[in-house]
């Protein structure tokens, strides 16, 4: 059970108290409702979405990246490409935000206890990752073997750099990190994501594989996740950059007769060959 506001066009007022500059085009902003008792009552779960929104600019729907086992703030990763992430990249600590949340579905975490677990993040498609990744840490005796695989299109486009050589660390998690373009100094694998996919060789057998990243790579990813044996059941994405309202109501993010912000933003890709071919 989710913990909306009264009004669901109506977004609680919040506060950043941190601005993390994750790579050149990329900021994290951790957020505090001002309303003492929201803050305390608001209940999320692993991939549902916030609406953001700057007062006299708009609104746009960024993932809720931080997980709800760690509740001292809610975290939002926007990337800067137009108007409105243009102003939101000009905020700093201190400064007031919109939020509309939580909304959407979200990661069938419950259906994966016991599982393999094989991420696949490419650039801010990790937000996502994050926020599951992260739960499953904090609960990591409910699953099985958990595999990351994260790539760029470069080292400074690696965003939570923080956090990955932690998790390059841990031996209760294997992480493989990969760039388009090395640099001399990249210790890691240099390749295309789906190719280093298959290079790494995740095996199918109780597995769940989660990926989000550009539309291309998630193509490609997915020709290769079948190639080694996964079937559409056991693959899952996250589609919420196509939500607009967030509520169902102005119906712009609609593929046939599902509606990405009711019925998603989180398919199957057993789900997702049931809508229309408009992907």
């Amino acid at each position: 059970m989710t913990n909306n506001p009264p009004n669901v066009y109506l977004p609680d007022m919040a506060t950043i108290v941190e601005v993390v500059q994750e790579t050149p085009a990329i900021k994290t902003f951790r957020v505090v409702l001002n309303s003492e008792e929201r803050m305390r009552a608001f209940h999320f779960e692993p991939g549902q979405v916030g609406q953001l929104s700057v007062l006299g600019v708009g609104e746009s729907t960024f993932v809720i990246n931080s997980p709800p086992t760690r509740k001292e703030f809610l975290q939002f990763s926007v990337m800067k490409v137009g108007e409105l992430t243009g102003h939101l990249h000009k905020l700093k600590a201190g400064d007031q935000i919109g939020v509309r949340a939580p909304l959407g579905n979200h990661f069938p975490y419950a259906s994966m206890k016991g599982k393999n677990i094989v991420f696949i993040g490419g650039g801010i498609g990790m937000a996502p990752l994050r926020t599951l990744l992260l739960f499953m840490l904090d609960n990591r005796a409910d699953y099985g073997d958990i595999t990351l695989l994260y790539g760029a299109r470069s080292p400074r486009d690696m965003a939570f750099g923080y956090e990955v050589e932690e998790w390059l660390q841990r031996n209760d998690m294997r992480t493989v990190l990969t760039v388009d373009n090395g640099t001399p100094e990249w210790q890691h694998k240099v390749g295309l994501i789906p190719n280093v996919l298959k290079e790494i060789n995740p095996g199918p057998e109780n597995t769940v594989a989660v990926t989000c990243g550009p539309p291309i790579m998630i193509k490609f990813t997915v020709q290769a996740l079948q190639e080694l044996g996964f079937d559409d059941e056991q693959v899952v994405t996250t589609l919420e950059k196509r939500m607009k309202c967030g509520v169902g109501i102005c119906g712009r993010c609609n593929i046939g007769t599902s509606y990405v912000c009711k019925d998603g933003p989180v398919y199957t890709l057993a789900q997702l060959k049931q809508l229309p071919a408009e992907m």
